[in-house]
């Protein structure tokens, strides 16, 4: 099977959306099949480049100034078609609302090509990362909606992430049906084990206290600073506690100073941009994962961590009640209350026995969401979608000219 994927947020940049499709490409491509990912340049031109088992085709982009790491491709939908017709997919899969998932569509539907939409993020999320849309939110996040719906017009199926989050959208006035999959992670890389000696130092890291972590985009909307203020409440009476902050984005500024304002300046680290393999010693360094955010549509950093055994403390908002069970792998607490999230971190500190057995039973329920499982789920759909686009002309006209002109002469 010759499979397309578009991505607007493609590694090596880093973000969930990123990840999950660079795992379903190697994945796909393992099993056999031919993958081409199509995605923005990091240079700003475009070119062919080769990731372990797959190609990407980058096209040209420019830096958007208010989303450190993510660049916004100036894609045509003639130069997309061309890509689309010279590949010659049996389906293409879009994962992003922006320029590289709009204008794949539209060339796959013109080409009469099967496409299959994952959504992975909510809109309000792209509207509260712009400030300067802050002041009108209601009818950005309206326009951003309608913007999404866009993505799905044409789409065999749409997917999401997790089962809980299906309800969370509107998608009554699409005639796709919707299903969920998990992204997957791969549990070969992500299980329990102990840190590699060097992820200390290198970072910084105490050996000899509780270390809680975030990974992830340090970004407005993730609600860090909740964590943040609820650690500086645990430490004042646990002082053998340690913050370990990996990423960056748009916020990272912010908690610095509100890091440096509580007082707790050497009880946190703020790590930056991590190569890929530091993330998995950096999950098997933690002991606590915490989640502040209230939009995540399943949040891989969290399940990653999960299958390092490591419990976790989350927000009861979007997908995160279906992953972390209250009192069995972790907490869940209201959204913004930083006494709530204090709270269930002081229990989990003092009890390092409590923290192995809700370690266990996270282990337990990231195993279902083993990419090995996940992919060949994918690979059926696929072929379910394929199976129902009516059979080719004979001599199939690939070119967008083509297909075109035998619109005209209809």
């Amino acid at each position: 099977m010759r499979i397309l994927i578009a991505n607007d947020q493609h590694w090596p940049m880093k973000s969930g959306v990123a990840t999950a499709a660079r795992t379903l490409a190697q994945g796909l491509a393992s099993m056999g099949h031919t993958v081409m990912v199509v995605a923005p340049s990091q240079t700003g031109k475009s070119c062919i480049e080769k990731d372990v088992n797959y190609r990407i085709t980058r096209i040209r982009s420019l830096p958007l100034p208010f989303r450190k790491n993510l660049r916004v491709s100036l894609t045509y939908d003639r130069e997309m078609a061309g890509i689309v017709s010279k590949f010659r997919p049996d389906v293409v899969h879009v994962h992003t609302q922006l320029t590289v998932g709009l204008s794949a569509l539209r060339a796959a539907v013109q080409l009469q090509i099967p496409v299959v939409a994952t959504n992975h993020v909510m809109p309000e999320n792209m509207v509260r990362n712009i400030k300067a849309l802050t002041p009108i939110k209601r009818p950005a996040t309206y326009l951003m909606n309608e913007y999404g719906v866009l993505l799905y017009k044409g789409a065999r199926r749409i997917i999401m992430p997790t089962e809980s989050v299906l309800g969370l959208f509107n998608l009554e006035r699409l005639d796709a049906p919707a299903l969920a999959i998990s992204n997957g992670i791969d549990l070969s890389l992500y299980k329990p084990r102990p840190p590699k000696k060097y992820i200390y130092s290198k970072y910084d890291i105490p050996t000899d206290k509780t270390i809680i972590e975030w990974l992830g985009r340090l970004d407005g909307e993730k609600h860090l600073d909740v964590a943040v203020r609820a650690f500086a409440k645990v430490l004042s009476h646990h002082d053998t506690i340690h913050l370990v902050m990996v990423g960056a984005g748009n916020a990272e500024s912010d908690l610095i100073d509100l890091v440096d304002e509580l007082g707790i300046t050497d009880h946190v680290t703020f790590t930056g941009l991590v190569p890929e393999e530091d993330k998995y010693e950096l999950h098997r360094v933690t002991d606590i994962f915490v989640v502040p955010s209230p939009n995540e549509l399943q949040c891989l950093a969290m399940l990653e961590s999960m299958a390092c055994a490591k419990p976790v403390v989350a927000v009861d908002a979007g997908a995160l009640g279906e992953l972390v069970i209250h009192d069995e792998d972790g907490y869940l607490v209201s959204v913004d209350d930083v006494g709530g999230f204090a709270r269930s971190l002081d229990m989990l500190i003092k009890d390092p026995r409590r923290r192995k057995a809700f370690g266990k039973k996270a282990r337990e329920i990231a195993e279902h969401h083993d990419v090995h499982d996940v992919i060949p789920q994918f690979i059926a759909l696929y072929r379910e979608v394929i199976a129902e686009m009516p059979a080719p002309p004979l001599h199939r006209p690939w070119g967008l000219r083509s297909v075109l002109s035998a619109r005209l002469r209809r």
